[in-house]
């Protein structure tokens, strides 16, 4: 199952797995779009195995309705690719009243994995892979004002949400671990790649030189959307892969290549911090699972 799979990295690294064979669960808010997507990749992939869903991260009904049909529908999960998100949007609130990029980027995928953990543990060695960022290093986890109720700046709450991704991952490993679980739950980035996640923060805000800077920086700087899932592929599927690792590209910064174990920052790895942002993801989500 791949979350955000009908653009950009989500829709790459569900082409990638549909080419393996696997029977990928598109998991997108945009049907139409997600049909479209589906298409194209039928397209490229003949006899590619695809089944859309509809769900919304940015609303917490729409996650339990998506993982009560998925249940319904599957007897198990094998891969859950935590990728859907946005960037640096203007100040808005989720249909629960969080803030848009922590409410989709994280408490979404942390409500949608712990409902979806009995299908996960029905599959032989599942994998959880949570998508972060090279951003995720200027983040701060606010566990006084996680959602941005005064002070929003739109990079530091991007920087948040892709922070709060990581440590999660590292997290959910390290309770999985506790609890004698077979499923490993590791994370990855990236790098620097094009796709639409830029452009929706300037395209909401009618910023016309922002587009243009961004449609610069991709075209000079950015590689492939199909370069940027190959991390998220590694770590869904290499058998080398162990929990609670960190994938991107070897390239210098970080920002290009092929798959390579990156490093967290002393920040992401704050066990104190990680626990204290799980209860607190737990209480606001009204989601509990894995004791620590």
């Amino acid at each position: 199952m791949i979350t955000g799979a009908n653009s950009g990295l989500g829709r790459a690294t569900a082409r990638g797995l549909a080419a393996a064979g696997a029977t990928v669960v598109m998991a997108c808010r945009n049907l139409d779009k997600a049909r479209a997507a589906a298409d194209a990749i039928r397209r490229e992939r003949s006899g590619a195995d695809l089944d859309i869903m509809a769900l919304d991260l940015s609303d917490l009904a729409s996650v339990r309705t998506f993982a009560g049909t998925f249940s319904d529908k599957h007897g198990h999960l094998d891969i859950l690719v935590n990728n859907a998100g946005v960037m640096a949007l203007p100040e808005r609130r989720t249909a629960d009243g969080f803030e848009m990029q922590i409410g989709t980027n994280h408490l979404g995928h942390f409500a949608l994995t712990g409902l979806l953990l009995d299908r996960l543990r029905m599959a032989d060695k599942a994998r959880v892979v949570t998508v972060s960022s090279l951003l995720h290093k200027r983040g701060q986890i606010r566990l006084n004002d996680l959602n941005w109720h005064s002070g929003y700046d739109k990079w530091q709450a991007y920087a948040q949400a892709k922070l709060a991704n990581l440590m999660f991952a590292l997290e959910l490993d390290r309770r999985l671990n506790a609890a004698g679980e077979r499923i490993i739950s590791v994370a990855s980035h990236p790098g620097y790649a094009a796709t639409h996640l830029q452009m929706a923060g300037p395209e909401m805000n009618g910023d016309f030189f922002g587009k243009i800077a961004m449609t610069l920086a991709n075209t000079l700087l950015a590689q492939s959307q199909d370069k940027g899932a190959l991390p998220s592929l590694y770590a869904a599927t290499a058998p080398d892969v162990s929990g609670g690792e960190y994938y991107g590209p070897d390239g210098p910064g970080g920002l290009r290549g092929y798959p390579t174990l990156a490093q967290p920052t002393e920040r992401a790895r704050d066990r104190d911090t990680a626990k204290k942002l799980w209860s607190l993801s737990e209480e606001l989500t009204q989601v509990s699972y894995l004791s620590s």
